[in-house]
């Protein structure tokens, strides 16, 4: 069972959120709650997931995020946004965030996006992707984005491939064939010979390099 937190300032995203996360069956809402409530709850139940609004009016969802980075065992964090160019993105995604996530996704995307989320997968909702792209992560085919790709193995480039798709380490080891701790030890190559500290970024930065 994965479990979950909601956190947003708006009661009807809230309730509708759980409503359709509780409906999948495998997903638990353990808690759905407000920026000033979010850390106090995260620390009592100790979710899996959580679900976190980046503009919220009381504590806002950048500040939330760096707390609960800075637990002993941090949740997998995404963010919930409205709109598809916020400006917060970039700044969530360098603070470790796993992900970002369009408060309309469609329900039938959103249990499937938290289960992502729980495996170790990224998440990043299309709408959103591109803007990422192109406004925070570079600039274009023969950029440094580009030139850092370049330092990868065959294996380590097939491993970020998989990575930018979404997939959980668990799945990548599956998909060719190598131990899940084989996995890990490439995927903490990929980042280190790209520069970058979480998945998130290195999927981006495989979609700028062109690799997808």
């Amino acid at each position: 069972m994965v479990r979950v937190i909601v956190v947003d300032d708006e009661e009807l995203v809230r309730s509708g959120f759980r409503l359709i996360l509780r409906a999948a069956g495998d997903i638990e809402v353990v808690a759905t709650v407000t920026g000033a409530q979010a850390v106090k709850e995260v620390s009592l139940h100790r979710p899996d997931v959580v679900l976190l609004d980046i503009r919220m009016p009381d504590v806002d969802g950048l500040t939330i995020l760096r707390q609960l980075r800075g637990f002993p065992n941090p949740p997998v964090v995404a963010m919930l946004t409205t709109f598809d160019s916020d400006e917060y993105i970039a700044t969530a995604l360098r603070s470790g965030a796993a992900g970002f996530l369009l408060k309309d996704t469609a329900p039938d995307q959103l249990a499937q996006f938290v289960r992502t989320l729980a495996a170790g997968g990224v998440v990043l909702s299309p709408k959103v992707t591109r803007t990422v792209v192109d406004g925070y992560l570079g600039s274009g085919a023969g950029s440094p984005e580009a030139a850092r790709v370049e330092r990868l193995t065959e294996r380590e480039r097939a491993v970020l491939v998989l990575v930018a798709e979404g997939l959980s380490n668990a799945d990548i080891a599956v998909r060719i064939h190598i131990s899940v701790g084989t996995v890990k030890d490439h995927v903490s190559a990929v980042l280190a010979k790209l520069g970058v500290g979480t998945r998130v970024q290195a999927a981006l930065l495989a979609q700028r390099a062109g690799l997808l």
